[in-house]
Parts: C-alpha cells; sequence; structure tokens
C-alpha cells in the first residue's frame, strides 16, 4: 500500500494537469482549423474553434481567432464584435498597467507559475494589429471615421506597451544579476538561435510598431482631409521600414494637389498564417544542493507557416503590378520572443532550481513521494505555445490611381489564380485581399471573388 498511494498520486496528478485547458495543445488545435481555412471550409473552421472552447469563460485567443475566420466568412459585424470582446480584454489589461505597472510586471514575472498556466494576454504585435484588423473591417465597407477610431486607440496601445517593456527589460536584468543568471539565448546549445538573429528580425525597432498600421493611418487621415495627421503616420512608417518608395512617396505627395478626378484606391493583400510557436529542450547546468546538474529545460522556438506560397505581384486591369511588404506577422514574432528570452531564461532557471531543490528534499524523505512530484513537473515543464495562428503573416500594398466603375485584380496561380471583380465608387478606397493555401478571399462591399481558370475552387467574402 505504500508503494500504490504515491504512485497512484503522481498518476493522479498527471491526469489532471493533463486534462486541464491550460495544457491543451494549442498548436494541433489550430492547425487543424487552419488547414480548413487554407481549403475553403470556412464554416468547419468554425466548428472546430467552438467544439474546442466549450467553456463559458472564453479566452482572449477564442476572440482573435473568431474574428478572423468570420472575416474571411463575410460575416464583417460578427467580426468586429468578436474582436470587439478581445478589445475589452486588452483594453483590461492596458487598465492594469496603467493603474500600477510594478504591480503587474511582479505577477507576470513571478518565478513559480509557468508561463503556459498563466491567463493569455496576448503578445504585443497582437494586440496592436487586432485594432489594425478591426480598421480594415470598417474600410471594407466605407467608414474612414470608423477606422479612424480604430487607428487613435491603435497609436495610444502601441504608448502603453512601449512605457511597460522598457520597464519590464530593467526588471529583467536586474532579477537575473540579482540571481546570478548569465545564461543568454544565444548560450543555448541545440536552440535556433539564427532564426532569432536573423536580419529581417534585428533590422525591427520593436516587435509591435508595424510600418502597415502607420501607412494605413496615414492614408485614412489623409482621406479624411487631415494632413496635418496623415504626415505623421507616413513619416513612422518610412522610419520603421527605411528605403521603401511607397512610404516616401506618400510623404511627396501629400504636399500635392490632386489633378485627376480618379480614385485613389489602396489595394492590401494580405497572405499566410501566423507563425506557431513550438517547444525545445535545452540541456542546462544549474546549481541544485551544492551540486551542478545537467537539466533539460523548455524553450519556446517559432516555427513559420508554410500554407502559403510567396508572391510579390498582382495583376490589375490586365497589367502586373509590384507589391510593397509592409508587415512580416513572422518577423514580429521572433523579434517578440528575442526581446522576451531574458525574462524566460530568467523565469525558467529559477523555477527549475527551486523545483530542483524541493525535490531532493523529498526524494530523502520519501522516494515516491518525489517521483511523483518529478512526474507532474515534467507535466508541467514546457514553453508557453499560444499565439494567435489565423492572423495574416505577409501584409503587402499597392496604391493605384484608377477612374470610377468596375476594375478586375487577379491573384497569381500560387494562391488560386483568381479574379476579383472591384467597384471603384469612392474617391478614397482600401481594397483588402486575403490568400491562404490556394483560397483568395475578398472583404466588404466592393470587391467580389470570380472563380477564374486556374482555380475551380476559390471561396467568395461578401458583406452580408
Amino acid at each position: 500500500m505504500a508503494f500504490r498511494a504515491p504512485m497512484l498520486l503522481a498518476l493522479s496528478a498527471v491526469t489532471l494537469l493533463s486534462g486541464c485547458a491550460a495544457f491543451r495543445n494549442y498548436d494541433s488545435e489550430l492547425a487543424q482549423t487552419n488547414q480548413q481555412l487554407a481549403s475553403g471550409n470556412v464554416d468547419a473552421a468554425l466548428t472546430l474553434l467552438e467544439k474546442n472552447n466549450t467553456g463559458t469563460d472564453k479566452d482572449l485567443l477564442y476572440y482573435f481567432e473568431k474574428g478572423e475566420l468570420l472575416r474571411a466568412k463575410g460575416d464583417l459585424s460578427g467580426s468586429q464584435n468578436a474582436w470587439g470582446s478581445a478589445d475589452q480584454v486588452v483594453g483590461q489589461w492596458e487598465d492594469a498597467v496603467k493603474l500600477d505597472s510594478a504591480k503587474y510586471l511582479a505577477q507576470f514575472g513571478s518565478f513559480i507559475v509557468n508561463d503556459k498556466v498563466r491567463r493569455y494576454e496576448g503578445y504585443d504585435y497582437e494586440k496592436v494589429m487586432l485594432t489594425t484588423q478591426m480598421a480594415l473591417n470598417l474600410l471594407a465597407v466605407n467608414d474612414f471615421d470608423g477606422a479612424r477610431t480604430a487607428i487613435k486607440k491603435t497609436h495610444e496601445r502601441e504608448a502603453v506597451i512601449a512605457d511597460l517593456r522598457d520597464k519590464e527589460y530593467l526588471k529583467s536584468e536586474e532579477e537575473a544579476e540579482k540571481e546570478g543568471i548569465k545564461t543568454q539565448y544565444k548560450d543555448l546549445q541545440g536552440y535556433p538561435v539564427a532564426s532569432l538573429d536573423a536580419p529581417e528580425v534585428v533590422g525591427l525597432k520593436n516587435s509591435y510598431q508595424s510600418a502597415f498600421s502607420h501607412y494605413l493611418a496615414g492614408f485614412v487621415y489623409e482621406a479624411l482631409g487631415e494632413k496635418d495627421l496623415a504626415a505623421p503616420g507616413y513619416r513612422k512608417a518610412a522610419e520603421l521600414r527605411p528605403n521603401t518608395p511607397l512610404l516616401e512617396q506618400a510623404l511627396v505627395n501629400l504636399d500635392k494637389p490632386s489633378k485627376s478626378d480618379d480614385s485613389d484606391i489602396l489595394i492590401v493583400v494580405q497572405s499566410g498564417l501566423a507563425p506557431a510557436r513550438d517547444s525545445i529542450r535545452v540541456p542546462l547546468p544549474l546549481p541544485i544542493s551544492n551540486n551542478v546538474v545537467i537539466t533539460p529545460l523548455s524553450f519556446p522556438i517559432i516555427k513559420p507557416d508554410t500554407s502559403t506560397a510567396p508572391f510579390a505581384q498582382i495583376g490589375v486591369d490586365g497589367k502586373q503590378v509590384d507589391l510593397t511588404a509592409l508587415n512580416s506577422t513572422t518577423a514580429m514574432s521572433r523579434r517578440a520572443l528575442r526581446d522576451d528570452m531574458p525574462g524566460i531564461i530568467v523565469r525558467t532557471t529559477v523555477r527549475a532550481i527551486t523545483k530542483g531543490v524541493a525535490q531532493k528534499q523529498i526524494n530523502e524523505t520519501n522516494p515516491l513521494a518525489g517521483l511523483a512530484v518529478g512526474i507532474s513537473s515534467a507535466v508541467l515543464e514546457g514553453a508557453d505555445t499560444r499565439t494567435w495562428r489565423t492572423l495574416p503573416d505577409n501584409t503587402q500594398v499597392v496604391r493605384l490611381r484608377l477612374k470610377k466603375g468596375e476594375h478586375q485584380v487577379t491573384l497569381p496561380s500560387a494562391v488560386g489564380g483568381s479574379v476579383v471583380k472591384v467597384t471603384v465608387d469612392q474617391r478614397y478606397q482600401v481594397i483588402s485581399l486575403r490568400a491562404v493555401g490556394n483560397q483568395v478571399f475578398a472583404g466588404g462591399i466592393a470587391a467580389h471573388v470570380m472563380p477564374s481558370a486556374a482555380a475551380t475552387n476559390v471561396a467568395s467574402l461578401k458583406q452580408p
């Protein structure tokens, strides 16, 4: 009996922990959901999302994913409602940060609680892209005033994030020094360091400011006649993505009077899916009870999406035009992880040492109880793999002057070869397209995807 009790305790602990929602395999869930999205079966994707989120207390990720899937389905109103719920959750986070950032950082930086069991608060780039995507929904129905409100919130959110991260990184450095931890992510043997040190990652100013978000802000302000606000938007976009002719030209053209009755059209093409997060185990030597113990610790890594072939051109009325890349969610995700790794290393290391000491003490008095603790720790320890997976990866744009009336936009055969019929009837207009796998979705009242000779299975997204 003395043998069976601790073993039952261990097995019960593993069973309970494995069944807990905090230990769900989010990557697997969303891989299935995104497969349905990439095949054009958005209803099936939504069904899977609901099946995997049956509780009454929905988390932030549920609203993130639901908003993007409803957008693909054509339910822009439902998409805004879902994202509105997400925005409320992020707003509560902002209030907590502004009320007492020191208290928030102390709670979030706890050494005892594993990152993956915390309530998901979203990565900084996700918080900023949320209001950017909401602005695109509004622009799809020509609601520039509503988009202006969403854009203003984006700028305010960036300011909150910037202030918090400055404090967080300083605190992380202080804690590492206090705990005597000198390990850096470059010291992790077997860790894909090159992915975090890639030029497109290191070249980003931070993980949350997007050249696309700021360029879109400039376009909206310009359309509303607020050139004094449009200029800073274009200027910030150019600062975030230097040597980009489109961004530099936007500032030049802002001061030029229009000599044409043609419409100013911004075509936004978003493709692919946000990268997944996975967990990798890396052995580290840790000082435990006056001994150096080689301990495998788990750290997050970024796995890029491969569902959608890259492309850099689209056709407009039979003429090929170049797209300008303004945002990469993969690069932003890697930059976020690069910036977070010092804090992750400190928390993971201190937690491992603390548990190692505790387990050694338990082993000395009750080896089987120590086994139970060890099994539970093995289940608990693992990097947090949650992230907004339906978020588009690449955002590219082209800005054109077109006459009012109907036009045709064609996508490359690599993403379905679809033909999109576009109706231009506004002085300023934004046309949003989304490519996932070989499916193309067009958002709003002015764009409709038509089957082309190269694609017989194309999804059309229409505003109800």
